[in-house]
């Protein structure tokens, strides 16, 4: 059974350790710092885990006629194939325990996308490579969020990780136990407004998949949902589709509302479609509004609190 224990992958330079090459570190203080107060971290370092020492020369990614080896600048001590089978074995045994995983971006085993890949003769280098180690975890995972060190500097894509992080083990913890129709048609329910923000066309395709399924191969069902409902929560929200959700969830509170309250209520929303305010401004008026007006609907409405307020992370989107 899953325990309530968020476990995140991350490479362990990232986490403050003295792996790299040089026998530096490159530690994210937002993983570490921040989201470090919520989740576990388990560590992996793919180079050192293949055996190259610390400090070490440098390796690179180098196209040597229809392959593709991570060696030394000079093409000696190709280490790809380890790096492969390092990644497959983690891929298999271990992934399946995290909810998600942070990659250092740039490195020719842990990066997730454009790896410099350099011609034989080091004269020159396509970004079109990804990380021997980041590519099998990937591969054999492809619901796990993943996102790079340094694309978390972005703040859209920042909450998005974590959103999809939070999303993912809610969903680890339900499949841990026996599905059926009834449990995932729950689980969609407290999902729908998140989705709508992110993406409405698979609002709208899970709500009828779940709805006209008349089959008996559970396992099938749950597994094309999840696959439906990470890559619809991949893209980050839009600022049209928040208001389009805000106002959807506006319309709850419609009998219930002064004049004055309605009004200050679309003010909050208009504003943060100008971009004058950030998303939480209206979020706040509608979870006042919910506590005052209760709603057992709404209160399990995962858009409302999708990870641990204190990360602060709509202040900036």
């Amino acid at each position: 059974m899953q325990t309530d224990t968020i476990k995140i992958g991350i490479s362990a330079c990232l986490a403050g350790e003295k792996v790299r090459f040089d026998t530096g570190h490159k530690k994210s203080n937002f993983c570490m710092d921040e989201l470090g107060k919520y989740v576990e971290y388990t560590r992996f370092c793919p180079e050192v885990a293949v055996g190259l020492p610390i400090p070490r020369p440098t390796i690179r990614q180098v196209r040597v006629g229809d392959t593709i080896k991570v060696c030394r600048p000079d093409g000696t001590g190709d280490v790809g194939p380890k790096l492969t089978e390092y990644g497959k074995k983690v891929a298999t045994e271990q992934a399946q325990n995290l909810s998600g995983f942070v990659f250092c971006a740039k490195s020719p085993s842990c990066g997730m996308e454009r790896i410099k890949i350099y011609n034989e003769a080091g004269t020159g280098n396509t970004s079109e490579g990804v990380g021997f180690f980041a590519e099998q975890i990937m591969k054999h995972n492809p619901l796990l969020p993943c996102e790079e060190n340094g694309r978390l500097n972005d703040m859209h894509l920042r909450e998005n990780f974590v959103m999809r992080v939070y999303a993912y083990k809610q969903w680890q913890l339900l499949a841990s136990e026996p599905l059926t129709v009834h449990k995932l048609t729950q689980f969609h329910s407290q999902y729908k407004y998140l989705l709508m923000a992110h993406n409405y066309q698979a609002y709208r395709d899970l709500g009828n998949l779940l709805g006209t399924y008349k089959g008996d191969d559970i396992n099938a069902l749950a597994g094309e949902y999840i696959l439906g409902l990470m890559n619809g929560l991949k893209k980050p929200a839009s600022r049209r589709n928040n208001c389009n959700t805000l106002m959807h969830l506006q319309g709850y509170f419609k009998k219930d509302l002064s004049k004055i309250e309605k009004q200050e209520l679309r003010n909050a929303i208009d504003e943060y479609r100008q971009g004058i305010v950030p998303l939480y401004v209206p979020l706040t008026l509608l979870k006042h509004h919910l506590k005052v007006h209760p709603n057992e609907y709404l209160e399990k409405q995962v858009f409302f609190n999708p990870y641990p307020n204190e990360l602060k992370l709509r202040y900036g989107i």
